[in-house]
């Protein structure tokens, strides 16, 4: 991508406003990111506390998705996402949440489009697969009027760098 005149994080303002969607490559590599850092956390605070474990008289079972994990991701992408419009994953691929002109979103944006991210990825993607083919979306993305765009690269015009020596 090519910086322009007026061109911050991907997106070209004035007159004409043009926007780079992100990838499901991207997106996907950005959520797997997020899953193997956040899912590890997770875990393992899942673990010392006890609350992947249902004890039944002498029977003890451990059952690795509850609800508990979605709940964690969701607040970890609402909050990361409805600040700064990057989680971990995407800071890593480049790519940010914005709504639909490239503006940053709030919590309650984020919160709308992370629950069908945590709760319920494989509907939300493949009916935005279906549903809406060409717009690179999920069925949370539209409820939640976002998009998921690539970031900008260029440097800040007017800035000199010095390494130490």
């Amino acid at each position: 991508m090519t910086a322009e005149i007026g061109d911050v994080d991907g997106v070209r303002r004035g007159d004409d406003t043009r926007i780079h969607l992100a990838s499901w490559g991207d997106r996907f590599f950005a959520w797997l990111i997020d899953i193997l850092l956040v899912g590890a956390v997770i875990s393992t605070l899942g673990d010392i506390a006890g609350v992947y474990s249902l004890s039944v008289g002498d029977v003890s079972m451990t059952l690795p998705l509850l609800s508990v994990n979605g709940l964690g991701f969701w607040l970890y992408w609402t909050v990361l996402e409805g600040y700064g419009g990057q989680s971990a994953g995407k800071l890593v691929m480049n790519i940010a949440v914005t709504d639909e002109r490239g503006e940053d979103i709030d919590y309650v944006t984020a919160a709308i489009q992370a629950f069908g991210k945590a709760f319920l990825l494989p509907l939300d993607v493949l009916i935005g697969w279906l549903a809406m083919g060409g717009e690179y979306v999920r069925v949370f993305n539209k409820l939640s009027r976002t998009i998921v765009i690539e970031r900008g690269e260029s440097e800040p015009t007017g800035v000199e760098y010095v390494t130490p020596e």
